[in-house]
């Protein structure tokens, strides 16, 4: 009876309108906070905030008004909600408003290609159903530590290309769905937290920051690992263990240490670059290249020594491989001629010390062939398209022997 009585009681009826009314409110203050937060000059005509007519419902209109914008399907008495919010890179330039907060029925949240600054709201916090969050391509400020580990089912955040700075929080481990973290092109530091909680994690974008420190314990489902660009330090020893990785780059980096054998051998991996870092030893194993799907091998400007490695050849998708500017000594091995254009198409071998004759396929093929031999104690036809570019000076290659 006490449940009828309520249903029927003109004040509950009451109270559930207004609260209706109060939601729709809420959801128009939002995006009038956001309009009014951009610069009015820097709305082009045709962009998706002229459309938005405030004299209507935003998630009843029919029409080209409110571009950008998708409503919940009400049902019952319910009142519909925005859940999606994605914007066109029109440009625009303005911040973001703490009364973003209050869309809290938002599953997307798309800002990417503008011109947005200032810090991001500690409101981002409220927005407990967001599954995409994308503000790539602006100017914000600050940090991130104190709001993005409350969004729980957030799989996608794109917070790349921005002026974001301080630690990466660890805090950020509780977000157990995230499937894509791409946090590249910041001024993110410190180091980069345990993040192995993130089982769903696929794809972890960190480039270009100002990270320091080792490698952490990664989750075991990344595919793509892009750390380029920052100050790590230690080996990349841990990497053998993500067996679903197809494509790694962690260059420009103070990596030290081999390029480990097991890392070369992952069964997926299609694209490594390890280059400008410090490895001193490339290991490559005589037993499973055969079966590795790798096609670009980058290892420039490390301090690689030693003679090339022959086993290259057995990498049967391999078709670009940079080794310039190491140290390799030694002839260039006969059986990288019978790989020159099958499938090898790109071959840098420039700035080493390699010396001796270089194997004959390399005259007829290798027009086709995109590469480099110069710098190094090679006999070197000029006739042979590798070959230009002058070789190392005798007293640079006083000690270097073809063995």
């Amino acid at each position: 009876m006490t449940g009828e009585a309520s249903k029927c009681n003109p004040d509950t009826v009451v109270a559930q309108f207004d609260r209706k009314g109060m939601l729709l409110y809420e959801n128009i203050e939002a995006l009038q906070a956001l309009k009014l937060s951009v610069d009015p000059n820097m709305i082009p005509p045709s962009s998706y905030l002229t459309t938005w007519d405030f004299s209507v419902d935003p998630c009843d209109n029919i029409g080209p008004k409110f571009l950008g914008i998708l409503c919940s399907s009400p049902s019952n008495n319910s009142k519909s909600r925005i859940t999606t919010l994605e914007l066109d890179g029109a440009g625009y330039d303005g911040f973001l408003p703490p009364r973003i907060g209050t869309l809290t029925e938002l599953t997307s949240l798309d800002l990417s290609r503008n011109r947005f600054r200032g810090p991001l709201p500690d409101a981002l916090k409220n927005l407990n159903n967001l599954t995409r969050l994308s503000l790539s391509g602006n100017f914000f400020t600050g940090g991130i530590w104190t709001w993005i580990y409350r969004l729980k089912k957030v799989e996608r955040i794109d917070l790349s290309e921005n002026c974001l700075s301080g630690r990466i929080p660890a805090r950020i481990s509780k977000l157990r769905r995230l499937t894509q973290l791409s946090l590249s092109k910041n001024e993110f530091s410190e180091r980069i937290p345990n993040i192995y909680a993130l089982q769903k994690l696929q794809i972890l974008d960190l480039d270009s920051n100002m990270l320091i420190g080792s490698l952490p314990k990664l989750p075991p489902r990344l595919r793509t690992l892009r750390l380029s660009h920052n100050k790590l330090t230690g080996h990349i020893t841990s990497l053998v263990n993500l067996d679903h990785l197809i494509s790694v780059d962690v260059s420009d980096n103070w990596f030290t240490g081999p390029i480990n054998r097991g890392v070369l051998a992952l069964p997926r991996l299609n694209h490594l670059n390890v280059s400008f870092n410090q490895f001193t030893k490339m290991e490559v194993n005589n037993y499973f290249g055969s079966g590795s799907r790798l096609r670009t091998l980058d290892a420039q400007r490390n301090h690689l020594r030693g003679h090339l490695p022959v086993k290259l050849v057995n990498f049967e998708r391999l078709e670009v491989i940079n080794l310039a500017h190491n140290q390799f000594t030694g002839q260039i091995p006969m059986a990288y001629g019978q790989r020159l254009g099958r499938p090898w198409r790109t071959l840098f071998l420039d700035y080493n010390f390699l010396s001796g004759r270089i194997p004959p396929e390399f005259g007829p093929v290798a027009v086709r062939i995109r590469g480099s031999l110069a710098n190094n104690c090679l006999s070197c036809p000029l006739r042979i398209p590798l070959c230009r570019g002058q070789q190392r000076h005798a007293s640079a290659c006083h000690g270097v022997t073809d063995g």
